[in-house]
């Protein structure tokens, strides 16, 4: 070979090596999986001294536990978001507060590591030992560094499972670090299904990726437990529930009863507006009677006595958030349906804002407790669910009361646009959301039997709420052509008077046909009419007719 051609061979081969090298390099950087190691303190983040990280489920929390010795101490916010609402901080006592079905339970708090409860710079945690006792849950403790995974839901799981031994990456690609490794068999719990990729949670709180390669198609797994939690008991009626509120005002109406309810039929629930609240100290006024239960036994009437929170100037928070406040309210009740021989309680507090939501639902709890112990039935009223009533939590109340009832009207009101009271679709739609949280053999429709006689003058609009025979006498008085309204199942009528214009309505035969028949299309417990008075004479075979279909 000529010497002159051998550096320019010697220079193609090296080229040609080179290539290859790039290619090879090329195929290990993009198709050999990486066998870096996730570096775990960065993963779990950097923790003080006596300081445990969390991952609740298929959640890595910014909260930290506490650890002293082999105790592991939970925040009481975690623990209440995420494992079990119930334990109440009772802050004017130092102490936890466990409301079960029959009984309120207490731990005291210490400063110190130890007890059930611990007060650290003042935040609030439960040893888990203590949160074990109530809550069903499988809690995986390692170190370095120190964790705990907590898994708390066992029905209806997503999982995947693996199909062949593998790793779980810390992001989605074969590049990303080694979390941990998985033997095939294993369960994961999915997250998020996506194209290559399935982002998954290991029970002892590893949350990653896992290639989709790897593991069984998606399924709803359900966990098996030993678990045994006290169950609620609820005392409800055998027959759909046909109730009117009574507004009584003074102990001198309860002598009224015979009079107001002599046209009454079908009815097999009255409740008075017995009770209020008198001041933040839990006391409350009562005008109950004894002659008045004795009169509705007779007629086949179960009373179930009303308790509301309208007097302005006590405030239901301050009221409610004191522990020996609720429990003055809940020793009179008691004492009071003794007395007179109640069957029942109806909690009708309203308007609560946001900062009550916790003391209104413990209210509810120790209240239950008492009432089964007592052979009372207990119910509550709720606004038609908004967004902005969320903290009522009805998905908790329906658990500890024996009835959630809806009040389905006001759905415009005293200061608003003029419309309807309960529209028929406002109405189904409340109770739909409604049974997103309760079961519907325990939720009651409530619909009223006013109406709002609207006046629009000059663009000032007001209204006034009036009973179904003057509203009648209204649509007569003023020659008033009504039509019905199919968007709002109801009959309409309009007329103008002095440069004003008159809008109703009309909550009548029809409309509230309409209405008690959605208690049989959602196989409701029953209904409820606010108020005794507003009725006309015809309405009670009405409800009858349609309750009963």
């Amino acid at each position: 070979m000529n010497k002159k051609y051998k550096p320019v061979i010697a220079v193609a081969v090296l080229v040609i090596l080179v290539a290859i090298l790039g290619i090879v390099t090329h195929v290990v950087m993009k198709y050999i999986p990486s066998s870096e190691k996730m570096d775990l303190n960065e993963y779990y983040g950097e923790m003080a001294d006596g300081e445990i990280a969390l991952v609740i489920g298929t959640e890595k929390m910014e909260e930290r536990g506490l650890v002293d010795g082999d105790r592991v101490y939970l925040p009481l916010d975690v623990v209440n978001t995420y494992l079990n609402q119930r334990y109440y901080w009772d802050s004017a006592n130092q102490q936890i507060l466990y409301a079960t079905p029959s009984e309120l339970t207490s731990a005291s708090a210490s400063s110190e590591a130890g007890d059930k409860v611990w007060v650290k710079d003042d935040k609030v945690y439960l040893n888990l030992t203590y949160v074990q006792e109530f809550t069903d849950l499988d809690a995986y403790i390692t170190k370095d560094p120190y964790r705990i995974a907590i898994q708390y839901k066992f029905k209806n799981v997503k999982t995947v499972t693996v199909k062949k031994n593998t790793s779980i990456r810390y992001r989605g690609g074969i590049k990303s670090a080694i979390l941990t490794s998985v033997k095939k068999g294993t369960k994961l719990r999915l997250i998020e299904e996506m194209e290559n990729w399935d982002q998954v949670a290991t029970d002892d709180g590893y949350i990653g990726y896992i290639d989709k390669k790897k593991v069984a198609e998606a399924e709803k797994t359900k966990f098996e437990r030993s678990f045994k939690k006290e169950q609620y008991s609820y005392l409800t009626m055998d027959s759909k529930v046909n109730m009117v509120w009574h507004q009584v005002t003074s102990t001198d109406a309860n002598a009224y009863f015979a009079d107001a309810t002599a046209n009454m039929t079908g009815v097999n629930v009255i409740s008075p507006t017995w009770f209020y609240l008198t001041d933040t100290s839990g006391n409350i006024a009562s005008i109950a009677s004894a002659d008045y239960v004795s009169q509705a036994h007779e007629k086949g009437l179960q009373v179930w006595g009303l308790i509301d929170n309208f007097t302005q100037e006590v405030s239901t928070t301050e009221t409610l958030s004191s522990t020996a406040a609720r429990q003055n309210i809940i020793s009179q009740l008691i004492q009071a349906a003794q007395d007179v021989g109640m069957d029942g309680i109806n909690v009708d507090f309203e308007s609560l804002s946001e900062d009550v939501g916790t003391h209104f639902l413990e209210f509810l709890r120790e209240l239950s407790i008492e009432c089964h112990k007592n052979n009372l039935v207990l119910s509550v009223d709720n606004p038609v669910p908004e967004d902005f009533t969320s903290h009522y939590d009805r998905a908790e109340q329906g658990r500890v009361v024996d009835y959630v009832i809806i009040m389905g009207y006001d759905e415009h009101y005293v200061g608003s646009e003029a419309g309807s009271v309960a529209s028929l679709p406002w109405v189904e739609q409340g109770i739909q959301d409604t049974l997103d949280e309760v079961p519907a053999k325990r939720v009651i429709n409530a619909i009223p039997f006013y109406t709002r006689l609207w006046r629009t003058t000059g663009g000032n609009v007001t209204s006034e709420a009036i009973g179904m025979d003057q509203a009648q006498q209204t649509i007569a008085e003023n020659n008033v052509e009504t039509y019905w309204d199919k968007t709002t199942s109801q009959n309409y009528g309009k007329y103008d008077i002095d440069n004003s214009t008159y809008q109703i309505w009309l909550e009548d035969a029809q409309s509230v046909a309409e209405k008690v028949k959605l208690v049989s299309k959602y196989d409701l417990a029953g209904v409820s009419a606010w108020k005794l008075g507003f009725e006309n004479n015809g309405i009670w075979q009405v409800i009858s007719d349609n309750l009963n279909n």
